[in-house]
């Protein structure tokens, strides 16, 4: 089930976008005077994919004073030559619209097509595990790279640090032992009510320690899938209610691997990083 149309952008954050790019003067259109002609815009996709974000382009496209003809809907899947986007008006706007929309669309398009790969391999080999991203990407991007990875059909592991309780290793070192977070959990179990605890891993030993110390989620970091194998077992027989995640070096080309490990999801942050998707753009006299 995809989300992606849940995803929030509020208007300023669209001007943002415009006002980074062409905050005052559109140099080039204005010496070749060809500010006022009457054109038309299109985007077209020279791969295989899944669309993001055409959303947000053509709201640029209106911001600018564009009026979109065409548009394909984030989350579907498209094949090359297919058309994204299209628009018309004045091409001083949609000229300054043309770029920043672009390399939304390619951004997001690329990540959400890398996402729906993962998520195709791994539901192949075990449709109940999830694939989860991660909020490890580059600071601003976060809208963006939400509603591309829903688009691709994965879904957030946390959003914020406000979100849910996430125990690492770093959280640890400064409280002492495994017993020292097990009374600190004890004591703040009130306040965590609706609240999932997860607890990072590196080892069987911290899975068990971790569930002893009251985690509901286990998240083993960097752990091979072979590890996992034989891991998954024992902490299930011992803690059948406890979730498990695999994270930490899960991409495209290991996911498959890592879901058929016994873990209930995957979490990844490589999918951010995705090659941007081809788009091309022609900008014609309407």
């Amino acid at each position: 089930m995809i989300f992606s149309s849940s995803v929030f952008f509020d208007q300023a954050t669209i001007d943002a976008w415009i006002a980074e790019d062409a905050p005052l003067l559109d140099l080039t259109t204005h010496l070749l005077a060809i500010g006022d002609q009457p054109a038309r815009i299109c985007f077209t996709v020279r791969g295989d994919g899944v669309a993001a974000c055409t959303e947000e382009a053509a709201r640029i496209l209106q911001q600018c004073g564009g009026e979109v003809q065409q548009l394909l809907p984030s989350a579907s899947r498209y094949t090359a030559g297919d058309v994204l986007l299209t628009a018309t008006g004045a091409a001083a706007g949609l000229l300054r619209a043309w770029k920043i929309a672009q390399n939304l669309l390619e951004y997001a398009c690329g990540v959400a097509s890398a996402t729906a790969c993962m998520v195709q391999a791994v539901q192949a080999v075990a449709p109940r595990v999830a694939v989860l991203t991660t909020r490890k990407h580059a600071p601003g991007l976060r809208r963006i790279a939400l509603k591309a990875t829903l688009s691709g059909g994965a879904f957030p592991h946390r959003l914020s640090v406000g979100e849910t309780v996430l125990v690492f290793p770093q959280h640890r070192a400064l409280l002492g032992d495994w017993d020292a977070l097990q009374a600190r959990l004890l004591q703040a179990a009130p306040a965590m009510a609706e609240k999932k605890c997860v607890i990072e891993a590196h080892s069987l030993n911290d899975a068990l320690a971790a569930a002893q110390a009251g985690a509901d989620v286990v998240q083993f970091d960097k752990a091979s899938p072979d590890d996992l194998r034989q891991w998954c077992p024992v902490v299930r027989q011992q803690h059948p209610s406890l979730a498990l995640l695999a994270a930490g070096g899960v991409n495209g080309s290991n996911a498959a691997a890592y879901a058929t490990t016994g873990v209930d999801a995957l979490v990844t942050s490589s999918l951010h990083h995705a090659a941007p998707a081809d788009i091309g753009v022609q900008i014609v006299p309407a």
